[in-house]
């Protein structure tokens, strides 16, 4: 093997590797700590492939490297930032699976993800997978969270893959390694792009949160600038009055979280349908209790009843995201979770 002199042939990854001959072990070994296994194999096979490089080629290479930070002068890092500094070495299809992940549930390592992803989610994705695969990554994940997972999955399976839990001796790295890859590659990547948001989601839960004044006026504003953004962003928003779509079951569900001075706050404002569910779902005692409160309390503050109604909202988009109730999306009649 001769020795490297052409600077021109130099991808950013051989470069990369080069600057991290160069500067030492501390530094590599600080390096290093803040990569995951895969970038450390991959860097690492770099190097041992580098041979012998020219002292003027590493020379450059540090200058090149000096100049562009202190031209820089601070640095920015963001999501945008970092995918333009992949996509100069890296091809589209590895740069799109890394900010996949970057943009995935939160974790350092995907283990660590997973114990970010809602169990319902990930007892979807493992009910197709082998039995001795599902034990594997159960085993790996809290115990807390390993329940609620079984018990989203199929019985025969959720049993199947007990079993194979408690025979499980230790688990072969290879194995290890291969699972840890499939989730990285399947699954994270697909969670990454399934929970990307949509600006007008974004911008309803915002819009969800003003009082009706505020709410009226940003909406007769961006309807002036944007009539099709703005009729988006409606269609989208969760209000008090979409809670009639919730189930008998959902509404138990809710009742079960909410205070009873709340309630009678946020129904005093609200429709008759909206109402009726309620007190449909309660028992007759309560439902007096109720009726009760919401006749001796007087005249309330408008403010005071949307504040109660936001409240009510929130609890059951909380609900829902744990996967106890269901809320019926505002467009049509789909289940959203």
């Amino acid at each position: 093997m001769g020795t490297l002199t052409d600077y021109n042939k130099l991808n950013g990854q051989e470069k990369a590797a080069i600057i991290m001959l160069a500067v030492g072990e501390d530094q590599v070994g600080q390096i290093f700590s803040r990569l995951d296994l895969d970038e450390i194999k991959e860097i690492s096979q770099i190097m041992s492939g580098l041979g012998s490089v020219d002292s003027e080629v590493v020379e450059r290479i540090l200058r090149e490297y000096a100049e562009q930070m202190s031209s820089a002068g601070s640095i920015v890092g963001s999501y945008d930032t970092t995918e333009q500094l992949l996509n100069r070495f890296l091809d589209d299809e590895r740069v799109e699976a890394i900010m996949d992940e970057i943009r995935g549930p939160a974790g350092r390592t995907v283990w660590d993800k997973l114990g970010n992803v809602n169990e319902a989610v990930l007892a979807s994705y493992l009910k197709n997978e082998y039995p001795q695969t599902v034990a594997v990554v159960l085993s790996r994940i809290r115990p807390d969270h390993a329940a609620r997972v079984l018990a989203n999955l199929p019985e025969d399976l959720a049993i199947e893959v007990v079993m194979r839990m408690l025979r499980m001796e230790v688990v072969q790295k290879d194995i290890l390694a291969d699972v840890e890859k499939t989730l990285r590659a399947e699954f994270m990547s697909n969670l990454a792009r399934t929970n990307r948001r949509d600006n007008h989601e974004v911008m309803a839960e915002i819009f969800n949160f003003f009082d009706r004044n505020t709410e009226g006026r940003f909406m007769d504003m961006l309807e002036q600038r944007h009539k099709d953004a703005a009729d988006k962003v409606r269609a989208l928003m969760f209000t008090f009055e979409d809670l009639v779509k919730l189930d008998a079951a959902g509404v138990r569900a809710l009742l079960r979280g909410l205070d009873q001075k709340q309630l009678a706050v946020a129904l005093k404002g609200g429709s008759q349908k909206v109402k009726d569910l309620f007190f449909t779902n309660m028992s007759e005692r309560a439902g007096k209790l109720l009726k009760e409160d919401m006749e001796n309390m007087g005249p309330v503050r408008l403010r005071d009843v949307e504040e109660a109604q936001n409240g009510l909202v929130n609890t059951a988009k909380e609900l829902a995201a744990q996967g106890e109730i269901f809320l019926a999306d505002t467009k049509d009649d789909e289940l959203v979770f």
